[in-house]
């Protein structure tokens, strides 16, 4: 099923969460819709542990604990 996410471009931000470039904005937008074509419903709690991962904030492994413990909901 089809989920719009807010995507606002001024602001920097995905669903409120705000980012510090448009090009790392970009990448999580696409890595969001690439898991969404997967069943990945995103939150911003979500947002912004993918935006953390990819500005190097937290490790992969972080990154990887964080979503076995559901700490994206």
């Amino acid at each position: 099923m089809y989920q719009k996410i807010d995507i606002d471009r001024d602001k920097l931000s995905i669903m409120g969460v705000e980012f510090s470039d448009l090009e790392t904005m970009e990448s999580t937008a696409n890595a969001i819709g690439s898991n969404m074509v997967e069943g990945f419903s995103p939150t911003p709690k979500g947002i912004e542990l993918i935006r953390d991962y990819v500005i190097g904030k937290i490790t992969f492994k972080e990154f990887i604990k964080f979503a076995k413990d559901k700490a994206y909901v």
